[in-house]
């Protein structure tokens, strides 16, 4: 077998011709990308707006600007915060354990982000802060969003008003971009009625990937957006290209990218590696393992992980929960074989996309992944914006019900670091 091993060995001379063709002034397909960030003004000058977007008090401004009635919210959350109106991390453990609480230890060693999926609209993380609050729950230290920017940007400050408020609670967030595949990209497919044409991949043709890079740092350099969602090879090499060049956005890939054996994972990973910059940091901050991994697998992805020094970097989301509709066979609950991985694997979150099966199943609206793409005048239209935010509390209630889990066994999360001292 030592043999066969050598044989694995990638020669300098295959190295230096990838470097030959990624410096060489005549790959088109490399100099249409610079292109684009030229256009931009250039990484230093794209991470100068970031910065300056990003910043709280422009984000407050602008939304005062802007007559957003999200202002007076945003604000109520710092009040909040600093007034200590949320539970702390010892109060949340007295709560599920009692008295038991103060004579248990917790491993803080590999704590468990705590990850809610999605955060279609501003007003809905109000409504869980109240909740939050209420009930002495946590609020997720992770937050994934799936709607259209486009819709977003030009609704109340709404975009304004998330990125403000994470930097308030101190959380972390993925925006989708919208030129994700199911934008029109490929002419050939629409909806269910061609569904299997979506099989290998949600598709970004052509010269989506490129309108994709261009979007990115848009929003990078407009509203301090740095992290999105990818769900393309394409678009993932391009955010490795983006970050090698010194531009300091991130993202993670979507489960719908198919990481579903260790294999998928170490290409990944070696893809991270590859174009890691000379730190050994990289733009891939996480990807969602596929709904059919078992936790043997995700261990084995864990050792890859460490042995390319990536641990600290890339984040396992793995999902605990879903929707009840047009994803996965329910009732799919993984929170048992969570909190077996949670005491030795590293840096791993626990998305809730659904309520727990047996609540969310029996709503009049149960959770929809298709929810997702729905306008939100057509939700308005139809009424369903109360049934949606009950579904969105639902998984807030799923991610509380997984702290209690971990907080069971002795083990910790991460939540809203601002919020839970």
């Amino acid at each position: 077998m030592s043999d066969l091993r050598q044989r694995l060995a990638i020669s300098e001379a295959h190295l230096r011709r990838i470097n030959d063709y990624l410096l060489d002034p005549g790959s088109e397909v490399i100099n249409e990308f610079l292109a684009i960030v030229e256009k931009h003004g250039g990484p230093d000058e794209i991470n100068r707006k970031a910065t300056e977007a990003r910043r709280l008090p422009s984000l407050l401004e602008r939304l005062g600007a802007a007559g957003s009635p999200y202002l007076a919210e945003v604000e109520w959350l710092i009040e909040q915060r600093d007034g200590g109106a949320f539970c702390t991390v010892e109060a949340f453990r007295r709560k599920v354990l009692g008295d038991r609480a103060a004579g248990m230890s917790f491993d803080e060693t590999n704590a468990v982000t705590l990850e809610i999926s999605a955060l279609q609209f501003f007003p809905w993380l109000i409504a869980e802060a109240k909740q939050a609050i209420e009930n002495g729950e946590l609020m997720p230290g992770r937050y994934i969003r799936v709607r259209n920017m486009a819709e977003q940007t030009a609704d109340n400050g709404d975009t304004l008003a998330v990125a403000a408020a994470m930097q308030v609670i101190g959380a972390s967030y993925v925006e989708t971009l919208d030129t994700k595949g199911t934008d029109g990209s490929n002419i050939h497919l629409g909806g269910p009625a061609t569904i299997t044409g979506y099989f290998g991949g949600v598709g970004q043709p052509n010269d989506h990937a490129l309108q994709w890079v261009d979007e990115f740092l848009g929003y990078y350099t407009e509203y301090g957006v740095r992290q999105v969602l990818n769900i393309n090879p394409g678009t993932v090499l391009l955010g490795y290209l983006l970050h090698k060049l010194g531009i300091d956005i991130e993202f993670k890939i979507s489960v719908f990218m198919g990481n579903d054996n260790p294999y998928a994972a170490m290409w990944t990973l070696i893809g991270a590696q590859l174009f890691a910059r000379e730190d050994g940091s990289t733009s891939l901050i996480g990807f969602n393992w596929a709904n059919s991994v078992d936790n043997a697998t995700i261990e084995k992805g864990a050792t890859i992980r460490s042995a390319l020094g990536l641990e600290a970097n890339v984040r396992f989301e793995h999902h605990i929960t879903e929707t009840q509709k047009s994803i996965v066979i329910q009732p799919y609950d993984r929170t048992e074989e969570l909190v077996e991985l949670a005491d030795h694997v590293a840096n791993i979150s626990a998305k809730h996309e659904g309520g727990k099966p047996e609540i969310d199943g029996g709503r009049e609206h149960p959770s929809d992944i298709l929810d997702y793409f729905t306008p939100k005048s057509d939700i308005e239209a139809g009424g369903l914006m109360s049934a949606m935010e009950r579904n969105y509390l639902d998984k807030h209630d799923a991610l509380n019900r997984t702290a209690a889990a971990l907080t069971e066994k002795g083990l910790s999360f991460i939540a809203a670091q601002n919020l839970h001292k």
